[in-house]
């Protein structure tokens, strides 16, 4: 038995999944995020804990038998986040988080500290990423900075909790700035860009590697005949590639979580920094992500929930399997800022064309196709850097919606499928890793690639109206910086 926990932003999901990798269980327990100012987001890392050890806490309580049996562990997580402790491992703040637009006048700063930035670590400097969040910090609040004994991103806290082990896998160490691409290692140069040195990082492995073991206190908790292995793991988004058998060139995907991503593996790093598009390890040896990332996908549609005061589901059921015609209401999905291609994390949100005729499933039908556009500008950023995108997979609670995924398909002009289970892509993932780090088996036995129970062709009339519509959309974006 394996397990798979995924620290993401709104929740916690873990899964259980046996030897034939069926998912027997799974729990979710949800986190709040806070906002001191606009633009500026933050977690408290002591609800990662509590939440966790809720979601094992619960399986214990259901699942006793098949727990006890865990022999690996595998950890997933919202990427980026700076969680900076003391000397006594203690949290000195609450972590800044992924989406977090503070520390733009920082980048700049980094970059003309270290020139060499874009070539080593394949990225730009953008907010998001942790190594600006730092130069933010000791500007800010100095006396913190100087506190600093580690530097974690969340699910290596998490890690350190289970463990007593400070480590990270390349594939979230990416999203840092830190690592230098290439060679999968921290690089010195950009560690000292920002006042720190190695000793202030957690050892590196490779996501599919052991890295520890479960603590035995923790394991007698929750009643496993052993200690199980914990694996490198990996960020949130590689841990989805793993989970759905994206492993080689070819294997486009799409993230339809709090935040969206289009990414697609590659064997060798195919960077566009000028254009936003992110590099990261994969969490599997020897291959790269390359990605356009958007900070507000899923998130869209749970923030018209909260303002119309009805769910999600409730939200989309009026709209059917798929689009007519595209909305006459055009809305941009900056509600948190936003990374490709435009790297601007002042912008907001917008909604464009309202009439007295616009009604709720109007603007529903907006957000989404808001976000497939953004997600259009993804793709083109990637095509820039000589990746094409074929098809694409789904994962992500966004997969659950056909509108949704019909509405993608054409504006994206390719086919879209979407797996059993695509919404638990991320924790599935993570149990692969947990599975690898335990058997040594071949990855692509492993990874293989799970059943698609629907595909979304583009319809010819809609592509073409869609497009039409993109160049207007694109027209709304206005810089506030």
């Amino acid at each position: 038995m394996y397990l798979g926990i995924d620290l993401g932003t709104s929740a916690v999901k873990t899964v259980l999944v046996d030897g034939a990798q069926r998912v027997i269980a799974s729990e979710s327990r949800p986190l709040t995020t806070v906002s001191p100012q606009s633009g500026y987001y933050e977690q408290d890392p002591a609800q990662w804990i509590d939440a966790t050890f809720a979601t094992l806490d619960a399986l214990k309580a259901s699942h006793a038998g098949e727990l006890a049996a865990v022999e690996g562990i595998g950890l997933s997580g919202q990427m980026h986040g700076a969680t900076l402790l003391d000397a006594s491992l203690r949290p000195l703040r609450p972590c800044i988080l992924w989406n977090d637009g503070r520390s733009a006048a920082e980048c700049l700063i980094l970059e003309q500290r270290w020139p060499a930035l874009r070539a080593t670590s394949g990225n730009k400097a953008m907010p998001g990423f942790t190594a600006p969040k730092l130069l933010w910090i000791a500007t800010h609040e100095p006396d913190i900075f100087a506190a600093i004994k580690l530097v974690l991103l969340p699910k290596a806290y998490l890690r350190l909790v289970l463990s007593g082990e400070a480590i990270e896998d390349v594939s979230d160490a990416s999203g840092s700035l830190w690592l230098d691409a290439v060679r999968r290692d921290w690089s010195d140069a950009a560690l000292a860009a920002t006042g720190l040195a190695r000793d202030h990082m957690p050892r590196l492995v490779e996501g599919c590697a052991p890295a520890t073991t479960l603590r035995a206190e923790l394991a007698r908790r929750w009643g496993m005949t052993r200690q199980p292995v914990i694996a490198g793991g990996a960020g949130d988004n590689p841990a989805g590639a793993v989970g759905i058998g994206a492993i080689g060139p070819g294997t486009a995907f799409i993230s339809l979580g709090t935040s969206g991503a289009l990414m697609a593996p590659t064997s060798r790093i195919a960077a566009n920094p000028d254009r936003a598009v992110h590099t990261f390890c994969h969490a599997i040896p020897a291959m790269w992500i390359q990605a356009g990332a958007i900070l507000s996908a899923a998130s869209c549609l749970a923030w018209l929930a909260r303002l119309f005061g009805v769910g999600e589901a409730e939200l989309l059921a009026p709209l059917g399997a798929r689009p007519q015609a595209p909305s006459p209401v055009s809305f941009l999905p900056y509600l948190a800022g936003e990374r490709t291609p435009h790297d601007d994390p002042a912008v907001r949100g917008m909604l464009d064309g309202l009439s007295h005729g616009t009604d709720r499933g109007t603007i529903v039908q907006a957000v989404l196709e808001g976000v497939a556009f953004a997600l259009a500008d993804c793709r083109d950023a990637l095509a820039d850097a000589g990746i094409a995108i074929a098809e694409a997979d789904v994962i992500g609670g966004g997969s659950r919606s056909p509108f949704w995924l019909s509405v993608l398909a054409n504006v994206l002009n390719v086919p879209v499928h979407r797996f059993v289970g695509g919404e638990t892509g991320a924790a599935f993932g993570a149990a692969r890793l947990g599975r690898l780090a335990v058997t040594g088996e071949a990855i692509a036995a492993a990874c293989t690639r799970p059943q698609r129970i629907e595909t979304f062709e583009p319809d010819a009339e809609l592509v073409d109206t869609y497009a039409g519509r993109l160049p207007a959309w694109r027209e709304l974006y206005r810089p506030r910086h």
